[in-house]
């Protein structure tokens, strides 16, 4: 329910990030229009960016964090066929955004078509990004998910 301002150290020795945390669930207005939790839009003053998430969600990102991500992704080989075309489909997908006075932000038409949104939506702070689903999609893939989730950490090396 919180957005964050943190400090981590990246491998170049940049300092910055915003932490985004906690479940949401608004609803989408007739225009596409989603208001985005007041607790997430001070880190997105300055613009976000909103394109394709894996597992049929959408993904925000905050200007500066969409930056790192998308540097990140130019340092990968463009030899290799599987990058060229996360990257194709990533970035052809992308809109960038500001919300307005009243935190709203419109999901273009072909992004809520991909995600499934309907009216009932489930907003997750992840991290450094905001994912968005639609409110059936999002109980479906908890219901699988949820349960092994305790055994996760030691599959995914977690101290």
């Amino acid at each position: 329910m919180y957005a964050v301002t943190w400090g981590r150290v990246a491998t170049d020795g940049e300092v910055g990030g915003t932490l985004f945390l906690g479940t949401h669930n608004p609803k989408l207005d007739e225009k596409g229009r989603l208001i985005l939790p007041a607790k997430f839009r001070e880190s997105l003053t300055d613009g976000l960016v909103m394109t394709k998430g894996q597992e049929r969600c959408l993904v925000i990102w905050a200007q500066d964090q969409f930056a790192v991500y998308a540097e990140s992704l130019r340092a990968r080989s463009q030899n290799n066929e599987k990058v060229r075309a996360f990257t194709r489909v990533f970035f052809s997908s992308a809109f960038d955004d500001v919300a307005d006075k009243q935190g709203r932000v419109t999901i273009p038409a072909p992004l809520r078509q991909w995600a499934g949104l309907d009216r009932d939506l489930v907003v997750v702070g992840a991290d450094t990004r905001i994912e968005i689903w639609d409110l059936v999609a999002w109980n479906q893939y908890l219901a699988v998910q949820e349960p092994g989730f305790a055994s996760l950490d030691e599959e995914i090396s977690l101290p």
